[in-house]
């Protein structure tokens, strides 16, 4: 069991929690939120439940880094020398930091709803008719992050598959340069 173990478990599940988190969000909290009786309460609770959930992806981020980084280092001669490996390495970082990226904007975004929350809306990304343009600007716009992030964090998990698989053995001898 020499190797990366705590490293890759790490970065397994720090990407789940980013993927699960995020449908999570989108789908049970915001919609959960919609269901509160007073328009000013929805974005108020979601934006309640979204900062409770921040701290905790913020920790994800910051793991997953250091296990990516980890297990960089201790791949680096299969990178430099695999066919494929390097590049694949680095569309996961492109997608990693752009998925990232997003889900700080989205944080920004929030923020901005959890300040207007007194306006009152339809739902945590849907405006209420008559909401100010900033409100509904930000809540356009987090109604399709909502869906843009599990689908970088999707593609995070899906690219860590795809490196688990390059290092088979027969994958590895396959693609060593000479």
């Amino acid at each position: 069991m020499a190797g990366n173990l705590i490293a890759r478990s790490v970065h397994d599940l720090t990407a789940a929690a980013w993927f699960g988190g995020s449908l999570m969000g989108a789908i049970g909290l915001n919609g959960a939120a919609a269901q509160a009786k007073d328009p000013a309460e929805r974005t108020r609770l979601s934006s309640a439940g979204w900062m409770k959930w921040a701290p905790v992806q913020t920790a994800a981020f910051a793991s997953h880094l250091v296990a990516d980084l980890a297990i960089a280092w201790e791949n680096k001669g299969r990178i430099a020398k695999q066919d494929g490996v390097a590049r694949d390495t680095a569309i996961k970082t492109a997608v990693t930091v752009a998925g990232a990226a997003v889900t700080l904007y989205s944080g920004i975004l929030g923020k901005k709803v959890e300040k207007l929350a007194g306006e009152g809306a339809e739902g945590a990304t849907e405006p209420r008719s008559g909401a100010s343009e900033e409100l509904k600007s930000a809540q356009e716009q987090l109604k399709m992050l909502q869906w843009v992030i599990p689908v970088f964090a999707g593609a995070v998990v899906v690219l860590g598959a795809k490196h688990g698989e390059m290092q088979r053995p027969k994958n590895v001898l396959a693609g060593l340069r000479g």
